[in-house]
């Protein structure tokens, strides 16, 4: 009886095998994916599509770069893409206009803010205390760098209106450059900007705002209600994906994710991504699973109260779907209990009962 069973785990296994090699051409699902910016900060997503990891799914993921929040929700509600990767927050301003057909969060892609404060000169023994007073290019107004930004200010005792001489004027893909030619004396800068600015030496990062703001679902994959009940086996697939791609950087060194995601920052050298990405990792910016909690959640809504930026109550059941995350952790810690019965263990325990 014992045998049979050996051999039928074997069969099974072989048809799988030969099944995947058939050679059968299936057509891929097309998902039209629109992240909000251009950034290293979403490593995990460019590895889902360099590694394959969607394309495993049979999804032929569509990537565009919105350049910025209002943009990435426009094109989603409008149905020009199927999938955001976006701020947070973007879904919380559609469901406080009364939206039916509002967006809701289902994976979280990054789970700490990712801006790191960086200053004209040099400070050895920074002190937030230092910034009074002082020209600070601040982010876009109601954005998640400027809410975090002005939370973390407030958090030392610095109110960024009354305390600083601060700057919201600059579109974000400018403020780089504004910042290099300009005046200022300190500036929030995701990676690698901050990491190229500190090797051209024309700034010195001193802080970070990931670190000092706690857990927070920063960037998370959204799409609409209608898009999800229409296609709960797409979203689930592209989950799958994004889990896979999340666990594969979590045990692979910087450097190799680096090597791999090369592409979309072909004006990086290779150094730069790889101590960004480290920098990032050492921090917990990278979320190992997609599921975003409610803790974070209610901190998100906290920091955008601070910033007066709240519309009004968001519900996490509202607001977050977390069924379809978990739903794949739970396959896949089922997969990895029964990881032993590949061919090469069963058939290694079949022959060796026989010996």
């Amino acid at each position: 009886m014992k045998r049979f069973k050996y051999l039928a785990v074997i069969a099974c296994v072989f048809l799988l095998f030969l099944t995947a090699c058939s050679g059968e051409k299936k057509t891929n699902t097309k998902v039209k994916l629109g992240e909000v910016t251009r950034s290293l900060f979403y490593a995990p997503q460019y590895v889902a599509l360099e590694k394959g990891f969607f394309a495993d799914e049979g999804l032929d993921v569509e990537l565009q770069t919105t350049w910025g929040g209002d943009k990435a929700m426009t094109a989603l509600l409008s149905d020009g893409i199927d999938i955001a990767l976006v701020g947070s927050e973007t879904s919380i301003y559609v469901y406080g206009q009364g939206s039916k057909d509002y967006a809701v969060n289902f994976a979280q892609l990054t789970q700490t803010d990712g801006t790191f404060l960086v200053a004209k000169d040099e400070h050895p023994q920074f002190k937030w205390e230092e910034l009074r007073n002082s020209k600070f290019l601040g982010q876009r107004k109601g954005g998640m760098p400027q809410m975090v930004g002005e939370y973390v200010l407030k958090q030392h005792d610095i109110d960024p209106h009354a305390d600083l001489q601060l700057s919201q004027n600059i579109e974000f893909a400018n403020i780089p450059g504004a910042f290099g030619t300009g005046d200022y004396q300190y500036v929030q800068l995701f990676e690698p900007t901050a990491s190229i600015f500190e090797k051209e030496g024309k700034g010195h990062v001193v802080a970070s705002f990931g670190e000092e703001s706690g857990t927070v679902p920063y960037t998370v994959f959204m799409a609409k209600q209608s898009f999800m009940k229409e296609n709960e086996e797409t979203v689930k697939k592209f989950t799958r994906a994004i889990y896979t791609a999340q666990q594969w950087v979590a045990e692979h060194s910087a450097e190799e994710t680096a090597e791999i995601i090369q592409k979309y920052f072909d004006d990086t050298d290779l150094d730069i991504l790889t101590s960004s990405i480290e920098r990032y990792k050492n921090q917990g910016s990278y979320a190992t699973d997609p599921i975003l909690k409610k803790d974070s959640w209610e901190n998100l809504q906290n920091i955008m109260d601070e910033a007066g930026e709240l519309p009004g109550d968001a519900p996490y059941e509202d607001l977050v779907n977390t069924d379809i995350a978990k739903k794949i952790m739970k396959e896949n810690r089922r997969w990895q209990s029964l990881s032993f019965l590949s061919l090469e263990n069963v058939t290694h325990h079949y022959f060796t009962k026989k010996m």
